[in-house]
């Protein structure tokens, strides 16, 4: 079984470390999987996600108190399967040693870089898309040969062990086991002495887990958020940019680390794009408060956190325009949260300051485009930029004046749907990168190979040395 039982807190690291030398033990037996090996963990991952598909929707539906069910099969489920199932399909070709060129005066040495697993993977996966934030890392992590430790959010109990439930059916717990409980856990679990360490949540939990990670030296990969703009150029179609926005919004109820958290406007278009986002939502969400396909926000405290930014933005100033096409009530305990926008947001206001996560969008206006280039240089760099336009030249300039995790242009959230495509922060919202082929890389070891042959030119380094060296050094510079 790989279900670990959740230990006391004063047990808790010794748990964790007894279970990671149970699997440093076995990576030690079995250092390299064949490819064989690899490929039919990913595709029994893959097949077992498939199969579980409406048991994890129940899972997280009963998480969030809702949870749209076509949201989960769609970001949870088929994100997953697809996302493994073209590792699979190319991960032949990705285990290959590559070969490099070696420079004339080594001939006729060698050299190639072959990828090699790193050995025992630690992953600690967030609330907002409990599966495939799980799944994916686990599933490229195994297709690189190593071994994986899962700690999922607390925050979704229910989704957490499904998790666990299912990884025991598939694997050993050697090879992939599920350690399950709150903060404590997870910060004996951060703290542990893995091969890599990779997390998925807040900037300011990512700061802690680094930190952990550092005092062993374990190398990190980051996937954090931050504040990722939708910016709309001046002759951008605002009716296709308002949909868009309003789709990539309210998505999971906003609850997306990718999520558009703000909208950069040309001064004069407030108006407009406000008749356009509500006609967006109301095409969509025709009603809210029963409508199966608009999900909750996933606890009481998040949604307090919401309203408390909503509540400091009407204090300073901001007009507040809830987006409510049926009029309907929403009680103050219920899951889901009335979209809204936030009109003259300032930089002064918790919102603009906050990662949102959640269905509340501030609206910015500028007089420039330089302006707002210039705003969206200056503000911590996101994981993700939205630009809506359609002259080339400036799509152009933006991308080489800004700095994002990824960008999108003329719609939201999709550049990381694209698994030929890295998936990552910069700065402050992540490091490193995975999806396909980079994250099979984040996971393995890339190791130099030099082979140098029987006969070979090397004695001609060695001492003692003298003019012959002095001459060959001559020669060698000048190449």
């Amino acid at each position: 079984m790989s279900v670990a039982p959740v230990p006391p807190a004063e047990t808790a690291a010794e748990a964790l470390a007894a279970h990671l030398a149970r699997h440093r033990a076995a990576f030690r037996a079995e250092p390299f999987p064949t490819h064989r090996q690899r490929r039919d963990r990913v595709e029994r991952l893959a097949d077992a996600l498939d199969q579980r598909r409406s048991a994890f929707a129940r899972a997280i539906a009963s998480d969030f108190g809702h949870r749209s069910h076509h949201e989960t099969l769609l970001a949870d489920i088929a994100v997953s399967v697809i996302g493994l199932r073209h590792t699979a399909k190319h991960l032949k070709r990705w285990m290959k040693p590559e070969r490099r060129s070696t420079p004339l005066h080594f001939l006729p040495a060698r050299s190639r870089v072959v990828p090699q697993p790193l050995g025992v993977v630690g992953v600690i996966s967030p609330w907002n898309y409990p599966v495939q934030l799980a799944a994916v890392p686990i599933g490229q992590a195994l297709a690189a040969g190593n071994r994986v430790m899962l700690k999922p959010s607390e925050l979704t109990p229910a989704t957490s062990t499904e998790l666990a439930e299912m990884f025991a059916s598939l694997f050993p717990d050697d090879v992939v086991s599920v350690h399950l409980g709150g903060p404590e856990v997870g910060a004996a679990f951060s703290s542990l002495p893995f091969d890599h360490l990779f997390y998925t949540g807040s900037t300011s939990v990512g700061r802690l887990v680094m930190q952990a990670a550092a005092r062993n030296l374990v190398p990190v990969t980051l996937e954090l958020g931050g504040k990722s703009p939708a910016l709309v150029a001046p002759s951008a179609d605002l009716d296709r940019a308002a949909d868009r926005i309003a789709n990539g919004k309210l998505f999971n109820a906003g609850q997306t680390c990718v999520a558009p958290d703000y909208v950069m406007l040309p001064e004069g278009q407030r108006d407009a794009f406000v008749h356009a986002f509500r006609a967006a939502v109301a095409k969509r969400y025709p009603r809210l408060a029963d409508n199966p396909d608009y999900s909750g926000v996933v606890n009481e405290r998040h949604r307090a956190r919401l309203k408390a930014l909503l509540d400091d933005a009407r204090a300073k100033g901001a007009e507040l325009v809830p987006i409510n096409p049926a009029g309907e009530d929403f009680p103050d305990d219920g899951p889901k949260l009335v979209p809204t926008l936030v009109l003259g947001a300032t930089d002064d206001m918790q919102i603009m300051v906050d990662e949102i996560f959640g269905p509340l969008l501030p609206i910015t206006t500028y007089q420039r485009y330089d302006e707002a280039l210039a705003t969206v240089v200056d503000r911590p760099r996101p994981l993700a930029l939205y630009l809506f336009d359609d002259d080339s030249d400036r799509i152009e300039r933006t991308l080489q004046r800004t700095h994002a995790g990824g960008v999108t242009v003329n719609d939201c959230m999709l550049h990381v749907a694209q698994d030929n495509l890295p998936f990552g922060g910069v700065g402050p919202s992540g490091m490193g990168a995975y999806h396909g082929k980079d994250g099979f890389d984040t996971f393995s070891h890339r190791k130099a190979v030099f082979e140098q042959p029987r006969v070979n030119s090397g004695f001609l380094l060695d001492a003692p040395f003298g003019r012959t060296l002095e001459r060959l050094v001559d020669v060698l510079t000048k190449l």
